[in-house]
């Protein structure tokens, strides 16, 4: 019997549900379900509309799930099932999409594997999750890095699809022709006896045994987190967590049309905020997804304009690249309804300067791996708050904790660590007991990050544990000395670090992208800042680059610059 989440209150118990936006219950009734289910209530739902197009190609959601059905008894076939890891090393495609729910019709364990990791940092992941089996495309880039792992026995099988297969006929013939240097000579491989190819995988005649899953313990994905703080670890994402977090959200955006939608799949799949926001809510609510394998700027705005996406999230660099386009208003963002910002805190002037070139909403939401990751949100049919991650999503409560004991609970207000419950939070990680026991007081996972919730019930985020500078004994939080640097019309983007300072302890230092064509001084931005922040909080320095480290998503990265 599956399990019911749900909130017993009274009106006057959390501040958040006076601001609650009409039509949404924050205390409603959830139901955990295994998460393929999703797919297919849409495949019945929505068959005759276009699931995916990728890169020319149209595939509907009928035929969406058909190939999900083949490969799942494709899978049985080599003996996956429950309790068995799966590893997808793939980019956004068609690909990733059938394999990842063929995977969980299984009872099987989706992994998620960054395609840019090294082969190093490849076999750390695939021991540590005791992944047996990995699905990548032929393309040389990705199949040598699987072929190394199984030369180190790292790696026990891969089963390798083929990327010619997923274009329109006239380009896969150009790319064999043209292009056929990038493909991997999987016969002439010295592995060629663990690799298994998608298309026998299809062709089986074995028939799909419906297997019994438990919602609240079967764990759907394993989502290991960035690794800035040590070793990364495998937040286990169960059926029920995935399942309820993509219907919090459906239920949170009133707006959103049921079989209308088209999403710009610009955010990879492996991270846990596209594998929610873009493929799962995406499958949940019939949208047509737009993939794209790798991000380049002026090939997206080519598909926007081709494909007039209504739906967009991403993450804040992408909005303040658009803003930063030579022209505006644009073209290619006209059709857009909605823009969802996460992964990193959204500068509050960017909101408005957004506003100017496109007419789409754009709402900051906040989470992490081991949430599946969405907590809280701007609601999009209610009142948005510049600067703030909004409020709990349904089911979900967030409670400010004291920094010196996490038992305590903090009055509206006052600053402390941002704590969080609901049905989206992980059990736990992977194989980490003493990792999951420091994450949790009772039923709180501890995010790490400071900050505080107003009278309305909206949480605003000061700054991450780890990033506080503290500075002659003085809190300095990164992200206020940001804020006031972005105010500045000529930056582009800035990321501050604290670095060590034989009298102060850790200075503030800043590094900073200017705009294209435009020039600044370093005391020209100090004398700018004067009135806007502390002596204590100038900062000890101030580093101009033309270009700022960035992860994968296209967050800014402070890692590579304190290394």
């Amino acid at each position: 019997m599956e399990k019911k989440s749900s909130i017993n209150n009274t009106n006057s118990e959390f501040p958040w549900q006076k601001c609650y936006p009409e039509g949404v219950d924050w205390a409603g009734e959830f139901v955990g379900k295994p998460h393929f289910h999703l797919l297919d209530q849409s495949v019945k739902a929505y068959s005759s509309l276009i699931c995916t197009s990728f890169l020319g190609k149209d595939i509907t959601y009928q035929e969406i799930g058909t190939r999900v059905d083949k490969l799942a008894a494709g899978l049985q076939k080599l003996g996956i099932g429950k309790g068995d890891k799966v590893g997808l090393f793939l980019p956004n495609s068609p690909t990733y999409v059938c394999f990842y729910f063929a995977i969980l019709k299984t009872g099987a364990t989706v992994v998620n594997y960054n395609p840019l990791y090294t082969v190093e940092e490849l076999s750390f992941q695939v021991t540590n999750s005791e992944t047996s089996l990995m699905v990548t495309l032929d393309l040389g880039l990705l199949f040598d890095k699987c072929e190394a792992l199984m030369v180190n026995n790292v790696l026990n099988r891969t089963i390798v699809a083929s990327f010619p297969s997923l274009l329109p006929p006239v380009k896969s013939l150009l790319f064999k022709l043209f292009k056929g240097k990038d493909l991997a000579k999987i016969s002439a491989s010295s592995q060629a006896d663990k690799c298994i190819f998608e298309e026998d995988l299809l062709e089986t005649n074995a028939s799909f045994s419906p297997v019994e899953i438990t919602p609240e313990t079967d764990i759907a994905v394993l989502q290991y987190t960035g690794g800035t703080t040590g070793r990364p670890k495998g937040a286990m994402l169960t059926h029920k967590n995935i399942s309820i977090q993509t219907e919090q959200i459906m239920r949170a955006c009133l707006t959103l049309r049921r079989g209308e939608e088209v999403t710009m799949g610009i955010l990879p799949f492996f991270h846990v905020f596209a594998m929610t926001v873009v493929l799962n809510l995406g499958i949940g609510i019939g949208a047509r997804l737009l993939l794209m394998p790798k991000f380049e700027m002026k090939d997206a705005l080519k598909l926007m304009l081709k494909e007039r996406p209504t739906l967009m999230p991403g993450v804040p660099t992408l909005f303040n690249a658009l803003c930063n386009l030579d022209r505006a208003p644009i073209e290619e963002l006209k059709h857009l309804r909605l823009c969802i910002s996460g992964g990193a805190p959204l500068p509050p002037d960017l909101i408005d300067e957004f506003a100017e070139i496109c007419p789409a909403t754009l709402v900051e939401g906040y989470g992490l791996s081991e949430t599946s990751p969405v907590l809280t949100c701007n609601p999009p049919t209610g009142v948005m708050k510049p600067g703030s991650i909004g409020i709990p999503l349904p089911n979900t409560i967030i409670s400010i904790r004291s920094l010196e004991d996490p038992s305590i609970e903090m009055p509206l207000g006052e600053k402390g660590e941002i704590c969080a419950t609901g049905p989206q939070v992980m059990p736990g990680y992977w194989n980490a007991k003493e990792e999951t026991d420091n994450v949790f007081v009772g039923d709180f996972f501890r995010t790490g990050d400071i900050g505080y919730i107003d009278e309305d019930g909206y949480t605003f985020i000061v700054d991450r544990l780890k990033d506080l500078i503290i500075s002659s004994g003085y809190n300095i939080y990164p992200r206020h000395v940001e804020d006031a640097i972005y105010k500045h019309e000529a930056v582009e983007e800035v990321t501050v670090i604290g670095v060590p300072d034989d009298y102060k302890g850790e200075a503030p230092k800043a590094f900073v992208k200017l705009k294209e064509g435009r020039s600044l001084s370093k005391n020209d931005l100090l004398d700018f800042l004067k009135d806007k922040l502390t002596k204590i909080e100038l900062p000890e320095d101030i580093e101009f680059r033309e270009e700022l480290p960035k992860t994968m998503v296209g967050k800014l990265s402070k890692k590579e610059l304190r290394d």
